[in-house]
């Protein structure tokens, strides 16, 4: 009996040992990975630009919405199975890959131009839409292209990828920078620029509801978008995952019906 008894007590322990073997390399797996933290969390930190209509801005609620939001809404639903499952942080051109990059946001959904350069330094999600860089003037302008440019004012958004296009395009022009889309949009209003100049997707919002404004047809880029995050392998399965839920995306037409829905074809 004494002999049973002691066969009993080992056998415990081994099983106990083992389990807690087990717990421990399960404990190792899911350790700085971001997307067992943000399952586990319940809810994504999503960076998305809130002055940028109609990717994002505040309705009159006070609740971000547009392109990019609705987007949000669809990887949350896919990841953490909850379309509410979103908290947004607002970032700008200028600070949303550091927040990626420094983790204060999971993902950054914000007209992100995939480049190489950009490569370097954080990772991207497979393209989801893209743009092509474009110019605004004042309607009563008469520039038709970059070429009528040479000395004059043009405006860009501090971060974007027409920042360092513009220099290459055109470097007679003389160039400023602005912090926002309301800021450079408003120095063209003024007639402190000649033109701004972006992905059409952003700048031909101003051009629909502003008849003294128009966007001209020649696009001097290709800017495919893609979701941005730490560069790091803590992120592997979140790709995977992001890769996942955009591809489902496109097999069912849902970017698509997202431009119509925000007026971007």
């Amino acid at each position: 009996m004494k002999k049973f008894g002691s066969f009993l007590i080992i056998l415990f322990l081994i099983i106990s040992a083992f389990y807690l073997v087990l717990f421990h390399k399960t404990d190792e797996f899911t350790e700085g990975d971001l997307y067992s933290e943000i399952i586990q969390r319940g809810y994504i930190k999503v960076g998305i630009n809130d002055n940028s209509k109609p990717f994002g801005f505040y309705d009159a609620k006070g609740k971000i919405i547009g392109y990019d939001a609705d987007l949000a809404s669809y990887i949350a639903q896919y990841i953490v199975k909850n379309r509410n499952g979103v908290k947004f942080i607002p970032v700008t051109p200028s600070n949303r890959l550091i927040k990626a990059s420094t983790g204060e946001v999971d993902i950054v959904i914000s007209t992100v131009t995939i480049t190489p350069q950009r490569e370097e330094i954080i990772s991207f999600s497979i393209p989801y839409d893209s743009a092509g860089q474009a110019l605004l003037v004042r309607s009563d302008s008469r520039i038709k292209g970059l070429q009528d440019m040479s000395g004059s004012s043009i405006g860009v958004v501090f971060g974007t990828t027409a920042e360092k296009n513009i220099p290459r395009l055109i470097p007679s022009a003389n160039i400023r920078g602005y912090r926002s889309y309301p800021d450079v949009y408003q120095a063209l209003k003024s007639g402190q620029i000649e033109a701004i100049t972006s992905d059409d997707t952003i700048l031909n919002r101003f051009a629909l509801d502003d008849r003294s404004v128009k966007l001209l047809p020649r696009r001097y880029s290709n800017e495919p978008y893609g979701i941005a995050f730490k560069k790091s392998e803590s992120t592997v399965r979140l790709k995977e995952e992001l890769d996942s839920a955009i591809k489902d995306m496109q097999r069912k037409n849902v970017i698509t019906r997202l431009r119509k829905k925000w007026g971007l074809g």
